[in-house]
């Protein structure tokens, strides 16, 4: 069965975005566009909250025709293009999104497991409102953080501040050489 996988940068000091949701301190060079590329190339869906859908199909499906793109970038915009999507949304519509991309209401539990059980390749999920729903409800199976090299100060933390411990096993750690440091962990 299919894994849902966490996979999202935060600052040394545990925010994913700043106070007015920016993420304009993320350090993403080409090495680290080339392993996103490695890593999500292989996946078998991205499960986007409304916000990440609308911020990436506002890039991704016309970001070959950019003069500037660099390689990796332009390898990402095929692979976001192909891989299927589920997009977390209670005020888009199926015919709101596009590029093999499916509208799904709410997180449920059971929905979820269907999801993972019908399919090959992990599941990647991303976007700070619907990373909260799941890590709510425990449906997050494994995490590839990605630590960048800045503290921020303030915004919204990673990790929502109720729930219990859930015990992990580390799977790996790999350093770029832009400072970035990928934390790989899996529930035990």
């Amino acid at each position: 069965m299919r894994k849902i996988v966490l996979m999202m940068s935060v600052s040394l000091d545990g925010y994913i975005e700043g106070p007015e949701r920016q993420i304009d301190w993320h350090t993403v060079d080409d090495e680290l566009h080339r392993h996103f590329n490695e890593e999500l190339s292989a996946v078998g869906g991205f499960l986007h909250g409304r916000v990440m859908y609308e911020l990436m199909a506002g890039v991704w499906p016309t970001a070959d025709a950019d003069p500037a793109i660099t390689g990796p970038m332009a390898e990402f915009a095929d692979i976001w293009l192909r891989t299927p999507k589920y997009v977390y949304s209670r005020t888009l519509e199926q015919e709101d999104v596009g590029w093999n991309s499916t509208v799904v209401r709410d997180v449920v539990p059971a929905e979820v497991a269907a999801l993972k059980a019908a399919g090959d390749g992990d599941l990647v999920l991303g976007g700070a409102d619907l990373a909260a729903a799941f890590l709510r409800q425990d449906l997050v199976d494994a995490y590839r953080i990605y630590v960048h090299p800045v503290r921020i100060g303030r915004g919204r933390p990673l990790f929502p501040r109720e729930g219990g411990p859930v015990p992990l096993r580390l799977e790996g750690t790999r350093a770029f050489g832009s400072g970035v440091v990928r934390l790989s962990y899996a529930r035990q």
